[in-house]
């Protein structure tokens, strides 16, 4: 699982039948800190309604997607499983 922010939006005029109702968002890795780590974005499934600047909770994972998804027909290995609140850290 992995921390991330929310940068934008992914607008597609087709779409593979099994994700013709699923929103897609680019997503980047952060730190506990907020900063971005690395240098790539991602492309999410979005079933939780996560919108842009929201730091969020992302798997990349088959398996997990295809449990959550119910089904493997999906061609999605990264997905948006929670939006987070808050993060704090007790050293």
């Amino acid at each position: 699982m992995l921390l991330a922010k929310v940068k934008g939006n992914i607008v597609s005029t087709q779409k593979n039948p099994n994700l013709l109702s699923h929103k897609l968002l680019v997503v980047h890795q952060i730190d506990l800190n907020g900063n971005f780590i690395g240098k790539k974005d991602a492309i999410a499934l979005d079933l939780i309604d996560a919108g842009i600047g929201d730091t969020v909770l992302v798997v990349q994972e088959g398996s997990a997607v295809k449990q959550i998804l119910g089904h493997r027909k999906a061609p999605v290995h990264t997905m948006i499983v929670a939006i987070v609140d808050q993060i704090e850290v007790k050293t």
